[in-house]
């Protein structure tokens, strides 16, 4: 069998990114697509109230919104993003986010 870089999804098959994760009261659920030294696919399902603290990441992380709206903090920066929106958070810049209702997003962090 040959080297798979996407994982965890079906291949050779349409389907609906926004229904790969599923919404879990009290939790935040991820499902890696693919993880390497230069690129890192995660899909995300945040249950209202719920957040990822401030950090930095090595790389630019951009944030593809596919449900619901979630509150991005960037440096100093309140960015308010819903379906349909992209966000980017340069490297090395502290960011947050905080699921101001359930929200589902696509994580691409560029490295």
């Amino acid at each position: 069998m040959e080297k798979q870089f996407i994982k965890n999804i079906e291949f050779s098959k349409a389907l609906e990114m926004v229904n790969l994760v599923d919404y879990q009261p009290g939790k935040v659920v991820s499902l890696t697509l693919s993880q390497n030294k230069t690129l890192s696919m995660t899909l995300f399902a945040f249950a209202q109230g719920e957040a990822i603290s401030s950090h930095s990441a090595p790389g630019d992380a951009m944030v593809y919104i596919l449900d619901g709206q979630a509150e991005i903090t960037i440096g100093d920066n309140k960015i308010m993003a819903t379906t349909g929106q992209v966000v980017v958070m340069p490297a090395g810049i502290p960011h947050g986010l905080d699921a101001v209702g359930n929200f589902k997003m696509l994580l691409v962090l560029v490295m």
